[in-house]
């Protein structure tokens, strides 16, 4: 790399304001190969030492030019880059492009944020690494995809590779930002926090470099931190459901063309057949009825998947029982249950519940609420097949 090409970037960094922050901790064998990769575009650096215990203090006393923030003891990569991105807020910088201290990131792809950006700006701009490559870890690759869909239900975004801690992050959206978590669930968090403030997310095609099994270090661990994500995800997607997504749309329904949005993306799309809408629409009222409370997105979004149903109509459909709708559902299914079974008596006092009364109540309940859910998914598919049938033909016609 010529100085000609290093001063015509350190151009465009200083430009921008942008800054490549790097958090590091026990990574001495590749960390000076990483910070002389990106000297060769710029010498804006910010590097976050994360309580490191091997030779990384030392390293960095090699470049005299680089910004450093350090603290005792490691506290997790996620905390590790909030503290960077303050830093970097202080230091005047309006971007920040975080790279990995393992070398698994590329520095030749810098440009090529700074030439999104150009064309973005304010944006988060994710670096998506090609998964389908032979030497990525199977674990990795499920685990993205699995990432992947979550980050869709929670934002309604779709991304190549939302795992990929090759990123630009606008700084100023997050500077008055509390974050939840700490750890490497933190590159979770903040791209769907920050879609939720209405922050464009976008991505670039990155290259990515795995080592031998034997040579790659990670401060992973997949138990623990599998377990931390699972959980996140699982509040961002009840907060997702019960406030974004609605108030999300009450926005968007303000306007005509929102409603127009609203009915070219779930009804007109051309790419999907009307058995296909039909059945997702069908499956959602099926798994929004049946009687697994509290666990109908859990068993029925993965089958969506499975099934390749319209995953948009699904949720929207699965919402038929929300509350105060859900009692009524209750009510029906106990009812239809007791019908069925031919029960007789159909006094329920808690005060005088016995045994037998409580198994028949149960009983009837699941039992009536599985045939109900049947009755309206059936119901459901052939309404819906026939509304798409005849709106899908007049929309073609004109």
């Amino acid at each position: 790399m010529s100085r000609d090409t290093l001063a015509s970037h350190e151009t465009e960094f200083l430009q921008y304001k942008v800054c490549v922050l790097i958090p590091t901790y026990n990574n001495a064998g590749t960390l000076a190969a990483v910070i002389n990769s990106v000297s060769a575009y710029t010498r804006q650096i910010v590097v976050v030492n994360d309580g490191s215990t091997d030779d990384t203090a030392s390293i960095l006393q090699l470049f005299p030019y680089i910004r450093v923030k350090s603290y005792i003891p490691n506290r997790g990569k996620g905390h590790a880059l909030m503290q960077g991105f303050r830093y970097a807020l202080e230091l005047g910088y309006q971007y920040a492009i975080t790279i990995d201290s393992d070398g698994q990131h590329y520095a030749s792809d810098l440009p090529s944020f700074l030439t999104a950006l150009h064309d973005r700006s304010g944006h988060l701009i994710i670096g998506a690494r090609n998964m389908d490559q032979a030497h990525i870890p199977g674990k990795s690759s499920f685990g993205n995809k699995f990432s992947n869909f979550w980050f869709w239900v929670e934002t309604g975004i779709r991304l190549p590779d939302t795992q990929s801690g090759y990123r630009l992050y606008p700084l100023n959206p997050m500077r008055h930002m509390r974050f939840f978590t700490r750890k490497y669930e933190f590159e979770i968090e903040t791209p769907v926090r920050l879609a939720w403030k209405r922050v464009p997310v976008s991505y670039i095609p990155v290259s990515v470099y795995y080592p031998p099994a034997d040579e790659r270090i990670s401060h992973f661990r997949p138990f623990k931190d599998f377990a931390r994500i699972s959980v996140l995800n699982t509040v961002l997607t009840f907060w997702a459901l019960l406030w974004i997504h609605p108030r999300n749309l009450i926005n968007k329904l303000r306007y005509k063309s929102g409603w127009k949005d609203l009915w070219q993306q779930l009804v007109v799309q051309p790419r999907e057949s009307n058995q296909r809408k039909a059945a997702s629409i069908a499956f959602g009222i099926f798994m929004g009825i049946f009687p697994v409370w509290g666990f109908q997105l859990a068993i029925g979004i993965p089958l969506s998947i499975f099934f390749r149903l319209n995953k948009a109509l699904f949720l929207l459909a699965a919402n038929i029982s929300i509350f105060p709708v859900t009692p009524i559902f209750w009510a029906m299914s106990v009812i239809t249950g007791k019908i069925i079974l031919g029960y007789d008596d159909w006094s329920f006092r808690w005060q005088n519940l016995s045994l037998q009364q409580f198994k028949e109540a149960g009983f009837s309940f699941f039992l009536g609420g599985a045939v109900l859910a049947t009755v309206a998914g059936a119901l459901a598919y052939i309404i819906s097949l026939l509304l798409l049938s005849l709106f899908r033909k007049k929309n073609h016609r004109a």
